[in-house]
């Protein structure tokens, strides 16, 4: 049978696990593009902090009324916009002023280019650089910019200089006798002119920036990493890698667990079913296999105890046979020793209520007989048997009875069941005889083939069962309020009967109210021998009352 959402308490776990899963790759989308914007301001930060730190002392050496001219000579030389603002005019928040105090620069993401904020040594003016990139333009200019700032002092303030640089400088930096190493004769040679020279090391992605810084001087700045993102790509490949495998391993451990469940509410649907020998498998000693160890203990508790109580049963009714037989013998005796009228009259009285209570007990036997387990009830002799035949044969047992009333077998096809005929025919007959207690002068039967059962329908015209009391009429010992009570005969137990044998058989007994009569409809449900075929007649039982 196919299972909604709402009705499967797998699909509702497996559903809100899937929902978290899905949030999980959300939140590790969102934290991986948080983390690589952190990186590229981190990066940016790396390589601003020494050329800007060269630039705003640069700018603060820079006489006032010629600091407009420079700002414009560097910015043609980098290739990027240069601005200075004073620092109250510039909105920043308190740790972005702290940072800025602190002598540190601060990166700005603004309209898809990057600025870069310093303060200028011992005054109240902030540098802007707007960056777009790191090209090689910036990076002669910003080496120029530094081969000017060392080169401008006298020997011992530049290298004073340089170490200030160097502390702060986040790619190494150093001055050195020798030319550098690595360089083609072409960059040699450009080199000994005074040009600056951008060099990219194969294979490594780093770049190297060289400059002559005097006669015996060489300044060298790299290697220079370049920023090297995770690619979106790869990323949602391994994210999806990761949802699919979790995904798979939380399907089977959950579907593990509904099956367990099922297998508990299998076994309890088959004890509700009247199977108390039925037990669930235990598999481990988690919670699902301490709730099957309780589950085991319930259903032998519950079995035991229906034992007892039908053994008890069986022997109070086999005990109540003695005091009985020799009450009737009594009775018989005293019968026998007088004429008087009067005391034979209730004599006779007292032989009909023993009789009357002989009855009772061998109802009460026969329930019993018919409500234990599997291991100790009755074993059905089926066989195959012409329903309309039986209901004949019950019909001309009991019409004789109620002269007052006419019973009658509607005409119809024959129809064969695999059927124990004793108990069958025992079940209709119970519910003909509680006909006749309760119409009022005409009875039905009928026998049809349905598509997935046969069907038995005995109507009457009485008053018919209420709605609300037609669960209740099953139950043992049951008596309605209405017409259907003690004045009318029974002791309560033949519809119950009648339900354990149709359970035994696989099928079922329900009651309506008759359309042809007017009265009540009871019907007995037997699946036919097609609709058996692989499946215990026990599985259909509550099919066929559904039907």
């Amino acid at each position: 049978m196919r299972r909604t959402l709402s009705d499967s308490t797998f699909l509702r776990v497996y559903a809100l696990l899937l929902l978290a899963l899905v949030l999980t790759f959300g939140l590790a989308l969102l934290g991986y593009l948080v983390v690589d914007q952190v990186r590229q301001e981190n990066y940016r930060e790396r390589l601003a902090s020494g050329p800007m730190q060269v630039l705003a002392h640069l700018a603060a050496e820079q006489p006032v009324d010629e600091r407009d001219e420079w700002l414009a000579s560097m910015s043609s030389t980098l290739g990027v916009p240069m601005a200075l603002h004073p620092v109250d005019d510039v909105s920043l928040s308190y740790f972005d002023r702290s940072r800025l105090n602190e002598g540190r620069p601060l990166v700005e993401h603004h309209d898809g280019a990057w600025s870069v904020l310093r303060r200028l040594p011992e005054a109240p003016w902030l540098l802007e650089v707007r960056v777009g990139g790191l090209k090689e333009m910036q990076l002669r200019g910003a080496t120029e910019a530094l081969r000017t700032w060392l080169s401008g002092v006298s020997e011992d303030e530049s290298a004073e200089r340089l170490a200030r640089l160097q502390r702060v400088f986040k790619i190494p930096l150093d001055v050195s006798p020798a030319p550098p190493s690595g360089v083609d004769p072409i960059q040699q040679s450009r080199l000994e002119g005074g040009e600056v020279v951008v060099r990219l090391e194969p294979g490594l992605g780093v770049l190297y920036v060289h400059a002559r810084l005097g006669a015996d001087r060489w300044l060298n700045i790299g290697p220079i990493p370049s920023f090297e993102p995770m690619p979106i790509s790869l990323a949602l490949a391994l994210l999806g890698i990761m949802l699919l495998v979790l995904a798979g391993t939380i399907y089977f451990v959950v579907r593990g667990v509904e099956g367990r469940v099922e297998r508990l509410e299998r076994a309890a649907t088959r004890i509700a079913g009247g199977h108390l020998d039925t037990r669930v498998k235990v598999e481990s000693s988690d919670f699902l296999g301490r709730l099957g160890m309780a589950f085991n203990g319930m259903a032998a508790q519950v079995q035991s105890l229906l034992r007892t109580q039908q053994e008890m049963i069986r022997a109070v009714s086999h005990e109540l046979r003695t005091p009985v037989a020799r009450i009737r013998f009594a009775v018989q005796m005293v019968e026998d020793m007088t004429e008087e009228p009067v005391v034979r009259r209730q004599l006779q009285d007292i032989d009909g209520d023993i009789e009357e209570l002989d009855q009772l007990v061998d109802e009460i036997l026969t329930y019993a007989r018919l409500g234990s387990d599997s291991a100790q009830g009755i074993q059905l002799a089926t066989e195959t048997t012409d329903c309309r035949a039986m209901a004949h044969r019950v019909v001309d047992t009991l019409a004789p009875l109620h002269a007052h009333l006419r019973l009658d077998v509607l005409e119809g096809e024959e129809v064969d069941v695999e059927a124990d005929p004793r108990y069958l025919q025992r079940a209709l007959s119970n519910l003909v005889a509680n006909a006749c207690r309760h119409a009022e002068g005409h009875i039905h039967v009928s026998v049809t083939r349905e598509a997935r059962a046969v069907r038995l329908d005995v109507e009457d015209d009485g008053a018919g069962v209420p709605e609300a009391d037609r669960l209740l009429i099953f139950k043992p010992f049951a008596r309605l309020d209405d017409s259907r009570t003690r004045r009318s005969g029974g002791y309560g137990l033949g519809l119950s009967i009648v339900q354990k044998i149709m359970a035994w058989h696989g099928g079922s007994v329900v009651v309506e109210r008759s359309q042809r009569l007017g009265g009540a409809r009871f019907s007995l449900l037997l699946p036919t021998p097609d609709m058996l075929q692989g499946e215990p007649r026990h599985a259909w039982g509550r099919r066929l009352g559904d039907a």
